[in-house]
């Protein structure tokens, strides 16, 4: 049996960095900044709107494009209760030299998203094809955190590299979806049903996914064929003819970014490694106040070995 603290000596890490430190407060109300409004960006402002009243006091946009900023301030804004209860948190325009005067940065990469049909190509890698794409907005935006915030998933290792922050400020969030799609499949056949309960989900929000049909009752063979389902999830909506962003918007993004600034448990990566060589892992995680905590039960060996195997493959990226 192994346990996910161990994935750092593989890499030959005896030393990891901390995730202490004070990124938010959880619990108490939170100023948001969001770039990069397209499908995605669009649908979790909507979901952190409608659901986001208790943790968040205000929403500021930014967007390349001005008048989708204008349209969103006006449409979203729009978006209201009738006795106007609760209060929704307003949304805003904010300029790229006001982004990162906030208390959450959201950065949603929306570069290089493929067109409808070019997946039908098995030499073609949606997620690694959007990585290359992004990384140069990474940079741009990483030296502008480096300059406004106070010293202190690829794409948060890209931010990490160029930003000069700390591991603690950075959390990527694309795990929620799959382990939603997962669960999604797991309601539809009796056979994965333990997933429901006792499942987990691991690493990146693509080919190197694991899901575990249980932890204390792992399958191997039914949690690989329940994980080939879950990446193969967005496909089925692409060959519908449509992007499949709103699961995405809403389960890795909206919804696990309330919840981790409520303090609850939720799905996505945090930096496992040391200052020259390691990865965001997703993992289902919390920040308690003071540190960053992960679950981290004991795992069977075949389970270990794919977790381990796609962390290394993470850290090779960097």
């Amino acid at each position: 049996m192994h346990r996910i603290k161990e994935l750092v000596n593989e890499i030959g890490v005896d030393a990891p960095v901390s995730l202490a430190g004070h990124p938010i407060r959880p619990g108490e109300k939170h100023r948001v900044n969001i770039l990069a409004l397209g499908d995605v960006g669009t649908t979790m402002l909507i979901g952190l709107r409608l659901m986001g009243a208790d943790v968040i006091s205000e929403i500021g946009i930014c967007d390349i494009r001005p008048e989708n900023c204008e349209r969103l301030v006006r449409e979203i804004n729009q978006i209201r209760f009738p006795d106007g209860e609760p209060h929704l948190p307003p949304v805003r325009i904010v300029t790229e030299e006001e982004l990162f005067d906030t208390d959450v940065f959201i950065f949603c990469a929306s570069k290089g998203v493929p067109d409808l049909g070019k997946e039908k190509d098995p030499d073609f890698d949606v997620r690694m094809a959007q990585l290359d794409a992004n990384r140069g907005i990474i940079e741009h935006y990483a030296g502008l955190a480096r300059a406004a915030v106070d010293p202190v998933d690829n794409l948060c290792v890209a931010f990490l590299d160029a930003s000069g922050l700390k591991p603690w400020q950075l959390r990527g969030y694309g795990l929620g979806v799959m382990n939603a799609r997962a669960a999604y499949y797991a309601e539809r056949d009796e056979r994965f049903s333990s997933y429901l309960s006792e499942g987990r989900a691991f690493g990146p929000h693509g080919q190197d996914l694991v899901i575990a049909n249980s932890i204390e009752n792992y399958d191997d063979e039914l949690s690989r064929e329940l994980t080939e389902l879950a990446t193969g999830a967005n496909l089925e909506v692409r060959e519908l003819g449509f992007k499949p962003y709103i699961a995405p918007a809403m389960s890795s993004a909206a919804i696990s970014i309330l919840l981790t600034l409520r303090g609850e448990w939720n799905y996505g990566s945090l930096y496992l490694g040391d200052e020259n060589r390691g990865a965001f892992l997703g993992i289902r995680s919390r920040f308690n106040g003071d540190n960053w905590d992960y679950e981290d039960p004991e795992l069977p060996d075949k389970l270990y070995e794919r977790i381990r195997d796609s962390y290394i493959r993470l850290c090779d990226i960097r």
